[in-house]
């Protein structure tokens, strides 16, 4: 088919921008589509067309330029304007001015003025030089230059320069500067058409994510000067602020120009748009120049956002005072101005509640949830590693635990720097305001333990060195921090810094709060909190889980005084010995599960019997175990002898989980004794019961299951004669081995949850240390050995057909069984909407990121549907 059959027969080949429903998106451009939609809404857009994808191909091929609306008064100028299908495809900029000729340019002199006309005219013919013949605009500048000098510019000297402008086109190009409006339009319409196609065009296109095939669209409108007498110039304005989505007034005008301002911090910011002052600005603010055109804006905005369902950032030009909008894009927001943006909107019914929960990216909160540096805050970084807990802290660095806590008591707050955290180091943890280290990954103790904790962390910093014996840290430009130097980490970028920047608090309430009452109402998914102390149970339940999913009872364990009875019970020779240390703990634990019940009154709490191997809780160096067998009087040869016996090749697959349970029975028999007696203390009042889910770790065949079961239902019915009471309980199992996957079956028939431990899981389906991973781990990522880091984001296909197994095996055998994931990937976005479409019933996960596992888990239940999640649990 010919062009001009395809021009001619084609009804959206050129179309009014007045047509709002007729201009497209994927026909004419998104520019073209915002355009239309403006001027439906009422706003002030100077007329014009656009035109399709197909005709600017058929342009680019050599067809003809299609008729169009003419001017509507010859002072009227046109301007050019590219649509891609995608603003972020880039594309030829805009050419303006188009029109100017012989015949008409004595009207234009008329209406602004024979310098502004002038400067218009000399502006088109470089521009057109350029773009259609490819002469460089250089030579069009000096002769300018030549001819006015540096003075003022008068009105025969602008004449003078436009002639000669016109002689110069001439000899560069062998042909005359087009004196007819419909020509000039041609040639600059062909020329962008042209360029669009383009090789280089083309990669370019791809380089930023669209297809080579890609389509442009044009626009021609009249063009709004910007440079007539009075008020005139062009800016930007959008009504909310960027940083907080608060109302307000936000952008720049800059008198006396064409081009809409460009961003602040650039050598052409202009005005501010409301009162007040910008540095080295002296000019005043556009609301004491013409507040008649800042009121209109106001509203236009307004108008735009109600219209559009967003907030908006809209490009004007002024023209004596009159406003034209000439484009409009997104408003700017951060992480915290696009929840209040969106609250707004749906409480003004721009848009429904829905759709504002899915404006909202889940882990855009973690801005709401923790301090964070000022956004206009100087940063000196001098370091940095992975991000693996957000917020961001100040103190002084310090490389020990008992030095944090040691600062802790004094009121000072601390940085604690060490190569890698272990359990010896949770209570240091607890007294510093951050932590940083040289190594570890996402999944190492330290980020785990920071992100239950809320506590800002770095880790795997390993451009960093850290001398131990000299007290210093030294930076890859070889910069040395002492201990003791005030230092801030950036848990949300990944970066450490020098000194203390400006930071921004925590915001909980407002827009936060409404947007996830919304979600709580949306979701059918549970959202459970992994906490292991009272402290931790109470920020959970601040951040309204809906219960536990993971408590972890060796935590308990650390305190230095339980440490010691903890400590007594491994060195025991007997099981009367060990039964007389754990008589010992008994109190205290069930003490812990009585404060964790009373917390989480009217929920359900799954706590997990011990789960780590013995020899964690030992000393490690010989000092140390001298040290222990004096305070406990025996011989230090006796301590060494039994970390001898306990240690392990690998103690992440060795003697742990349930492993303890069924070698050292009484261990398991002493924390299920606990949690009876706990349960029926706080449940005596009978005002909202909690009902305790006690879960077996690491379990990998049906017969472990059953062992520890018998035991734990004797210690029950123990407990209900003992007390008086009937006790009501559940027990699951904690599925981390690939093996408890496949059985899945056999585990639901003497188990009623399964909750799937997805950080060991990922670690034995992969066969990765989840601690050293993060060494390769970026390599491995960024030359697409996998997508994401397993340990942060799930893996679908291979963890997630395990689990997609279990499940299935699971309910096939037993109808009620609950499933539940307990794994740091709870509090992963998509990863909580995989378990929605798994047909599980909740995900559990630190405490400060309940919140954006809220949010997600309503995204998912909007997006997903129950038709959805039942097609692929059947699958």
């Amino acid at each position: 088919m010919k062009p001009q059959e395809i021009i001619q027969f084609a009804p959206d080949a050129v179309v009014g921008l007045d047509r709002d429903g007729a201009v497209r998106a994927e026909v004419h451009g998104s520019r073209a589509h915002m355009l239309a939609r403006l001027t439906t809404l009422g706003l002030p857009v100077p007329p014009g067309v656009a035109l399709s994808f197909d005709c600017v191909r058929h342009l680019a091929e050599g067809g003809p330029m299609p008729k169009l609306p003419p001017r509507s008064a010859p002072d009227r100028l046109l301007c050019l304007r590219p649509s891609p299908r995608d603003r972020a495809w880039g594309g030829p900029s805009a050419t303006l001015n188009i029109g100017i000729t012989a015949r008409d340019i004595a009207a234009v002199e008329a209406a602004i003025g024979v310098v502004e006309a002038r400067e218009l005219y000399a502006r088109l013919i470089s521009t057109y030089a350029l773009m259609v013949h490819g002469v460089d605009p250089e030579g069009f500048e000096a002769l300018a230059h030549r001819i006015l000098g540096p003075g003022p510019r008068q009105p025969e000297a602008m004449r003078a320069t436009t002639e000669a402008m016109l002689r110069l086109y001439a000899e560069e190009t062998d042909e005359e500067f087009p004196d007819d409006a419909a020509d000039q339009l041609e040639g600059i319409a062909r020329a962008m058409a042209l360029d669009w196609d383009r090789a280089s065009a083309r990669i370019l296109r791809q380089a930023k994510g669209g297809p080579a095939e890609g389509g442009l669209g044009l626009i021609v409108q009249e063009l709004a000067l910007g440079v007539a007498p009075g008020v005139s110039g062009a800016g930007h304005i959008q009504i909310v602020d960027p940083r907080t989505g608060a109302p307000s007034v936000d952008g720049a005008f800059l008198p006396g120009k064409q081009r809409a301002v460009t961003r602040p911090g650039s050598r052409r910011t202009g005005v501010l748009l409301a009162r007040g002052r910008r540095e080295g600005c002296d000019q005043p603010a556009l609301e004491e120049m013409c507040p008649e055109a800042l009121e209109a804006l106001r509203g236009y905005a307004g108008q735009a956002a109600q219209g559009l369902g967003d907030a908006v950032q809209l490009y004007f030009i002024l023209e004596n005072g009159a406003v034209s909008v000439v484009d409009a894009v997104p408003a700017r927001r951060g992480a915290r101005a696009s929840v209040r943006i969106a609250v707004d909107l749906a409480n003004r019914g721009a848009i429904t509640r829905e759709q504002a929960l899915l404006r909202v990216e889940p882990r855009n909160l973690i801005e709401h949830l923790h301090p964070q540096i000022d956004a206009s805050a100087a940063r000196d970084v001098w370091g940095g590693g992975l991000a693996a807990s957000p917020g961001a802290a100040t103190g002084y660095m310090v490389f020990t635990s008992e030095a944090a806590m040691q600062a802790a008591a004094q009121g000072e707050d601390t940085i604690l720097v060490r190569l890698e955290t272990g359990p010896e180091d949770v209570r240091g943890m607890h007294a510093a305001k951050g932590v940083l280290t040289i190594r570890g990954g996402m999944t190492s103790h330290a980020a785990v333990l920071a992100r239950g904790l809320g506590l800002p962390a770095v880790v795997g910093a390993s451009d960093l060195r850290l001398d131990l014996e000299g007290r210093r840290l030294v930076t890859p430009d070889a910069r040395v921090l002492h201990e003791g130097a005030l230092i801030t980490i950036d848990g949300t970028r990944g970066e450490v810094l020098a000194g203390a920047p400006r930071m921004v608090a925590p915001d909980l309430g407002g827009a936060l709060a409404e947007l996830l009452d919304w979600a709580d109402a949306a979701r059918d998914l549970g959202v459970r909190a992994n906490a292991d102390t009272p402290a931790d149970s109470r920020v959970a339940r601040d951040f309204r889980c809906d219960g536990l999913g993971l408590c972890r009872t060796e935590h308990m364990f650390f305190d230095p005084a339980r440490l010691t009875v903890m400590r007594e019970m491994i060195l025991a020779d007997t099981p009367e010995e060990r039964r007389a240390a754990l008589d010992l703990l008994l109190p205290m634990q069930r003490a812990d599960f009585e404060e964790i019940f009373s917390i989480m009154r009217g929920m359900p709490v799954t706590i997990r019997l011990l789960d780590p191997p013995l020899n964690e809780f030992l000393p490690h160096d010989e000092d140390e175990m001298e040290h222990l067998a004096s305070a406990m009087g025996i011989p230090a040869g006796q301590v060494k002898a039994r970390a001898r016996e306990l240690a392990e090749v690998n103690p992440m697959l060795g003697m742990r989980g349930v492993r303890l349970g069924v070698a050292l029975p009484e261990i398991y028999e002493m924390q299920a004794r606990a949690i009876f007696e706990a349960a029926i203390a706080v449940n005596r009042d009978a005002r909202d019961p909690v009902v305790p889910e006690v879960m077996i770790p690491l379990v990998s065949a049906y017969r472990e299951v059953e062992l520890v079961k018998h035991r734990i239902d004797a210690v029950a019915r123990a407990v209900e004669e003992e007390q008086g009471e009937k006790l009501d309980f559940s027990l699951g199992v904690m599925v981390e081995t690939p093996r408890a996957a496949l059985r899945a079956g056999d585990l639901a028939e003497v188990s009623e949850f399964l909750s799937f431990g997805t950080n060991d899981l990922t670690q034995m389906t992969y066969g990765l240390s989840r601690d050293d991973a993060g060494r390769f781990m970026r390599d491995y990522v960024r030359e697409g050995v996998f997508p994401e880091d397993p340990f942060h984001t799930l893996d679908i296909e291979g963890v997630g057909e395990l689990m997609l197994i279990a499940a299935r095996r699971g309910r096939a055998r037993n109808p009620n069984l609950k499933l539940g994931l307990c794994g740091e990937h709870g509090g992963d976005p998509a990863s909580v909407r995989f378990c929605r479409l798994a047909g599980f019933d909740y995900v559990s996960c630190s405490p400060f990121r309940v919140p954006i596992a809220r949010l997600a888990a309503a995204q998912a239940t909007i997006l997903v549907g129950k038709a959805g999640a039942e097609a692929v649990a059947s699958a």
